[in-house]
Parts: structure tokens; sequence; C-alpha cells
């Protein structure tokens, strides 16, 4: 059985934000990066800014509530990469 991986985001003064029309703008405080990313990064990040763990599966069910976010299981898959990916900017961390 697979190991359910849960992601937290660090605290919401770690991140500066600034959105450009469809690009947003990530300053990283403690390394002192700015990522630039597009949807749905930025609404991962805004479900994971409660600080609350949630696994891929739990974001997916937060994010349906406001977009059509197709086969479920194809979602979630991109959304733990997308999580996985923020992990590897420092940006979020496996809880």
């Amino acid at each position: 059985m697979d190991a359910i991986i849960a992601y937290r985001r660090d605290a919401a003064d770690a991140v500066a934000v600034c959105a450009l029309d469809d690009l947003v703008l990530l300053y990283h405080r403690r390394s002192g990066q700015t990522h630039m990313v597009i949807s749905p990064v930025p609404e991962i990040l805004a479900q994971l800014a409660a600080g609350n763990a949630m696994t891929p599966d739990m974001v997916h069910d937060a994010l349906a509530r406001d977009y059509d976010l197709g086969e479920r299981t194809d979602a979630v898959a991109e959304i733990g990469a997308h999580l996985e990916s923020l992990v590897a900017l420092g940006l979020a961390r496996r809880a």
C-alpha cells in the first residue's frame, strides 16, 4: 500500500504574492528567489494557506467546489505533481 502524503504551506509571511493578470509572482523570503507561476499553482497554494495538511485528494475536493477539474484520477495526479514541484521550490513541504 502506498503511503498517503500530505502537504502544508509555510507561514503566510514566508512568501510575498503579487498577481499580474494571469501571472503570479511568489517571492520566497527565505531563499530570496522569485517564482513566476500560473493557474492552478496559486489556487493550490491558497488551499494550503489555512495551515492544515492536505493530500492531493483533499486539495482536489476543495478546488472542485469552484472549478471544473475534469476526470478525478487525472486531476489528482496533476495536483500531486504540482505539490511535489512546490516542495522542490521550497514553497510547500510534506507534512
